[in-house]
């Protein structure tokens, strides 16, 4: 397996706040309120660093002192895909930074005895073709779930996709390295690696539940 650090489809986000949360976030004491809390903050830290090379084009304003032309975001607005269930602690931090994004969910959950992953529900905004789609999942474990996920959304139409995940497993990034090198990966850390029964190491255990209080 290549090196996932030596890709350059891979983005770690290393800014201090983005370390500090994470590691509050690992913190096996931390409560539900605040895990919640610190996924919606840490989402909007990494949604600067996956927006950062959006299209621009300029408008005429005024501002109180005279004309000018000032940039805003050109084309259609993104649109942001939650891969459920624990995708939608990331889709509501970025959406409170981007408020004007179309959303969509796509339903996986993995099979454990067999980790792929299985499809239980499909909605997304029309004109992907169109759009900026960034699908957000917090853990990129085996890659298979992201994978499937990414083949739906190139299925309805979707050709600039971009992944954004809390922590990131070495086989994960190779995954989706192998089945989509055209979308790039934006994560908070990549983790040494997987247990026998898929779960990213050290980690912070499964997200879902550490979210909605169901462990």
């Amino acid at each position: 397996m290549s090196d996932p650090t030596d890709l350059p489809h891979l983005t770690v986000v290393d800014h201090p706040l983005v370390q500090h949360k994470l590691t509050h976030m690992r913190d096996v004491t931390t409560s539900t309120a605040k895990f919640r809390q610190l996924l919606r903050e840490i989402s909007q830290l990494l949604a600067y660093e996956i927006t950062r090379n959006m299209d621009l084009t300029t408008k005429a304003i005024d501002t109180p002192l005279m004309p000018m032309n000032a940039p805003v975001i050109d084309g259609k607005k993104m649109a942001l895909i939650s891969i459920l269930r624990a995708g939608n602690g990331l889709l509501d931090g970025v959406l409170e930074l981007v408020p004007s994004a179309r959303v969509g969910f796509v339903g996986l959950y993995r099979d454990e005895e067999t980790l792929q992953p299985v499809q239980y529900y499909f909605k997304v905004p029309e004109g992907l073709a169109d759009r900026l789609v960034i699908a957000v999942d917090p853990m990129l474990a085996t890659g298979n779930s992201s994978a499937a996920a990414i083949d739906l959304l190139k299925q309805a139409g979707a050709t600039n996709i971009r992944f954004l995940c809390l922590l990131a497993a070495p086989e994960g990034v190779a995954r989706m390295k192998e089945a989509h090198p055209d979308v790039p990966i934006v994560t908070a850390a990549l983790d040494t690696g997987l247990t026998e029964k898929g779960y990213i190491y050290p980690g912070l255990g499964d997200a879902g539940d550490r979210m909605f209080g169901t462990k």
